[in-house]
């Protein structure tokens, strides 16, 4: 079945995107398609889920035609050579190998091992080289022989849906599209989904407490029910999942919140298929509310019950409905290649009528329906599940595919009932109706069609840049507040307590701008080198409501005894978590605490936060406040005036007064984030142990510092990435299997532009991965020479295609001129200016670039090596015998030794104080 999209009303699209919608699982391109896409500015890729498997490619527009023939290859007659199998058994083992210490795999899988052993959803959920390569070689299967013939037996056309997104007339795709998969073989297979049900009774009424390997506590509870597919447009989880999951205030999570015994909850529906599905309430407990166990689940069921005594509403519903027909018609346009995956995964679930619209618009108000799952939510259909490492050693069963432990008991209806009875009451009750609900969506008249954002504003207080929606004609909007604070990070203590006040402030907000986020209007606070930044984005109607609601919590912060505790709490267990990252973040970590002027270490903010105490940030609120700088930006549906009245009062509210909370800063005191010039034709690199003892997997970050913000230098570099991505992606990983994660991507760090391997091994330890690195970058050198003229001309036009695309939504507009007021490049035309470029360069301008500043020995390389040893290479980094790859290696003993060593590169902001404000209406 067909599905053709003409996406001329997209103006913006430059590419021509395919999704294959097949019904179960298959395997990775070809190494020579893979590249054919990288290098005409397009992806490819595949994922499986429970009962389907998922094949896509997007690729510029010129190209579509050869990349969609050779991608019916694969369904057409698909190779599955046994060197390729291979490779892909150690693709899938290496990546199970990644996924062995994450909680969220392991927890799943338990789920999954305590269900009906005869059920497909009992099964291990990945796979591994024992399960794919030494059992069934044990049973006598050639693991090759038993994918073609599972391909024959499942892979027929008339269980494949296809979409094509493209600029062609729908004619001419439909001819196309016929043309090429009409040789896909239709052996007219029936597919039939599993309608048993996973858990039997054994399988209900029972409490499981799990050790994972992060520190901290949760609880999930979880009920079998009838799938929202059944009923989509009745939609009885989404409406049960609304009030369950609120987190206004009556809600269960206020409730457990106030109480101090959660930080996070969610409900809704989880995992499943067709004829099967589980409601899931996931909570995130502290250190009391693991305590108070009891009573948090009973408050669960407490909640639960009043729904039942309540009733289902249909003013909630309507509120959803209207919600969510708001949020269909003025949804953002989104990434071709992301919109055709949902298109051809609705195909597969609804009538042809709802393809576009899948189970987005609830429209059917049905009490027996909502009331039927909601009845289903019982002590004697649940299963609880308790992790916390407090359990440790107090287990008696092991999962057995990731050693999980974990003991089972027996909960009967009577015991939750108990508790229920003992637990307290809290004042639970339904929300309240939304009054954040948007009622004027009309489009603002622009009279002045500008292209780039204006400095609209300037005072000592703040910079207000603004540009109205000229593109997208939606009614949202966004207002973004940088906080420039000199004291935030003027040690590891301040930017610990800058970090504590910026997590207290969203927790007091919670439960105002909940229903501001249910409908459309979010907000977000982040801290970073300089200070802290406020976002407000969304429908424009009632954003300047939530924007004051804001600036009033900041304004008047007042530091809550109980809150701050459970603040503390949280941020000390992800300190203590920090260990558990994967050995690529750790190695991220150590590159960016060696190239960044303001940067702390993980040991001096985990010693200074056991250290702090209420009465430290009571002092240091003010001290925060006490000097700063708004950097503003305000964009979308929102016109000149209003841009401006909404940042004069955030200025009153900060500056004015008869005691201002702030003052402007000295000029002394604008600061910028900059990062440290390594030195020419040096090779320096930093080794350590993985903090995980327990985890094997080492990783190499190989870093190469290449130039500051310069349009030639920029589009070379580009260029560069562009046409080795994939070749480093085949080689590193594909050929030599030396580890799952693998990429090869360019960076910028405050202007600084650079590029980044990242690869991640069991197999082997970051000193050969290193040198194998290398002996791919001499490769690449005979690779560039031999490259044709046409070859490379036709990498340059796809680079200029990408760059051409054009922004598909005000979020992508937002986040481009963003980044150029934020880093203080302000080059708003930058796009025009690099296709300049870029249609200048020639093939020996690239070979001299990679022989100047890439390229081993090059004499303006300036690299930085971060190697991870894990607990299967430990004795790799305790031997002292070190063969560096490269001459002029430099080991880092010391990293901060080292950073006051060097020279910083000079900062992008240097100037920004000359700015003049323009007048809008001449503009």
């Amino acid at each position: 079945m067909i599905g053709l999209m003409n996406p001329l009303h997209y103006s913006s699209l430059f590419r021509s995107t395919i999704f294959l919608y097949s019904v179960l699982e298959g395997k990775r391109r070809q190494k020579a398609m893979r590249a054919h896409f990288t290098e005409h500015g397009g992806s490819t890729n595949a994922f499986t889920s429970s009962e389907r498997t998922n094949f896509y490619f997007d690729i510029n527009a010129d190209c579509f035609e050869e990349a969609l023939d050779r991608f019916a290859q694969f369904f057409v007659k698909p190779l599955m050579s046994p060197d390729a199998t291979t490779r892909e058994i150690k693709a899938v083992d290496s990546e199970n190998q990644n996924n062995l210490l994450s909680d969220g795999h392991r927890v799943y899988q338990l789920q999954k091992h305590l269900s009906s052993k005869d059920h497909p959803y009992h099964k291990f959920g990945t796979g591994n080289w024992d399960t794919l390569e030494v059992q069934p070689k044990a049973r006598g299967l050639n693991t090759r022989q038993e994918l073609l013939k599972f391909y024959k037996e499942n892979y027929s056309a008339n269980l494949m849906h296809l979409v094509v997104y493209a600029k062609d007339c729908l004619d001419k795709a439909q001819t196309l599209v016929q043309s090429i998969f009409q040789e896909v073989p239709n052996t007219n297979r029936s597919y039939s989904p599993v309608t048993d049900q996973p858990c039997k009774s054994e399988h209900l009424q029972i409490l499981v407490r799990a050790v994972p390997i992060k520190q901290g506590h949760s609880l999930r509870l979880e009920w079998p029910i009838i799938p929202d597919l059944t009923h989509y447009k009745e939609g009885p989880s989404l409406y049960l999942s609304h009030l369950i999951g609120h987190e206004g205030e009556g809600s269960l999570f206020y409730i457990l919140k106030k109480l101090g015994w959660a930080t996070s909850l969610s409900a809704g529906e989880s995992g499943g298929g067709h004829h099967f599905s589980f409601f899931e309430v996931y909570i995130s407990l502290t250190d009391a509310g693991h305590e108070h166990f009891e009573d948090v689940v009973a408050l669960v069921f407490k909640y639960i019950h009043l729904l039942q005594q309540a009733g289902a509403r249909k003013w909630i519903f309507d509120e959803l409905s209207a919600i969510s027909e708001t949020n269909f018609h003025y949804q953002d346009k989104s990434s071709p290649i992301g919109y055709v995956v949902y298109v051809a995964s609705n195909m597969q679930l609804y009538p042809p009528i709802d393809w576009l619209v899948g189970s987005s618009l609830p429209s059917k108000f049905s009490p027996d329906i909502i009331e039927a799952v909601l009845n289903d939510l019982t002590p004697q259909n649940v299963r609880i599940f308790w992790v916390s490492t407090n359990f440790d050693g107090n287990t008696d069963s092991m999962e057995p595919w990731y050693e999980t432990a974990y003991s089972l008991e027996k909960i009967t209806s009577s015991v939750i009932e108990q508790w229920m009875e003992k637990a307290p009451d809290g004042n639970l009750h339904l929300p309240v109706p939304n009054m954040f609900i948007p009622t004027d969506l009309s489009i603002k008249t622009v009279s002045n069609k500008m292209n780039f954002p204006v400095l609209l504003r300037k005072s000592s207080y703040s910079r207000l840049w603004y540009k109205p929606d000229t593109l997208f004609s939606m009614p949202k909007g966004y207002c973004i507040i940088d906080f420039i604070c000199p004291q935030s990070r003027s040690s590891p203590e301040s930017a610990v307590l800058t970090c504590i006040f910026v997590w207290l402030l969203k927790d007091y907000l919670n439960e105002y701008a909940y229903d501001a986020e249910i409908a459309g209007l979010g907000y977000w606070i982040s801290g970073h080198c300089s200070g802290f930044e406020v976002t407000v984005s969304g429908y424009n109607h009632k954003m300047r409501i939530l924007l004051e609601k804001v600036i009033d919590r900041i304004t008047n912060f007042k530091v809550e005894p109980d809150r701050f505790f459970v603040i503390k709490e949280l941020f000390s267990k992800q300190y203590q978590n920090i260990k558990f990252q994967q050995p690529y973040e750790q190695a991220l970590y150590y590159c960016s605490l060696i190239l960044r002027e303001h940067s702390w270490s993980w040991n001096d903010e985990c010693e200074a936060l056991t250290n702090l105490e209420i009465d430290d940030l009571v002092k240091f609120y003010p001290l925060l406040l006490s000097r700063t700088f708004l950097e503003c930006y305000v964009a979308g549906n929102i016109d000149s005036k209003e841009a401006v009245s909404m940042i004069q009062h955030v200025e009153d509210a900060l500056y004015k007064g008869s005691q201002p909370l702030s003052r402007a800063l000295f000029a002394s005191e604008h600061s910028s984030s900059r990062i440290i010039n390594l030195e020419e034709s040096k090779n320096y690199f930093y080794a350590a142990e993985g903090l995980n003892t327990s985890d094997e997997n080492s990783a190499l970050v190989h870093y190469i510092q290449v130039h500051s913000d310069e349009y030639i230098k920029n589009v070379k570099l580009q260029l560069f990435a562009l046409i080795a991505k994939q070749p480093a992606f085949d080689q590193l990983r594909s050929v030599e299997q030396l580890g799952y994660i693998t990429s090869l991507s360019r960076t910028s760090d405050a202007g600084v532009r650079g590029l980044q391997l990242i690869v991640q091994s069991s197999v082997k330890d970051p000193r050969y991965i290193e040198s194998r690195f290398q002996a791919f970058l001499k490769t690449l050198e005979t690779q560039l020479h031999d490259m044709s003229d046409d070859e490379f001309k036709k990498k340059v036009n796809a680079l200029i295609d990408i760059k051409l695309e054009k922004f598909k939504n005000l979020p992508e507009e937002t986040n481009f001129f963003w980044w150029e007021i934020s880093s203080g490049t302000l080059k708003f035309d930058r796009i025009e200016n690099e296709v300049a470029a870029l249609k200048q360069i020639t093939k020996m301008d690239l070979i001299d670039f990679f022989n100047e500043y890439v390229n081993v020995g090059a004499p303006k390389r300036k690299s930085l090596s971060l190697q991870v040893f894990g607990s299967s290479h430990f004795s790799e980094f305790k031997s002292e015998k070190v063969d560096p790859a490269e001459p002029n290696v430099v080991q880092i003993e010391d990293i901060f030794c080292f950073r006051r060593s060097r020279p910083l590169h000079h900062s992008l902001k240097g100037d920004l104080v000359h700015l003049k404000a323009h007048d809008i209406d001449h503009q």
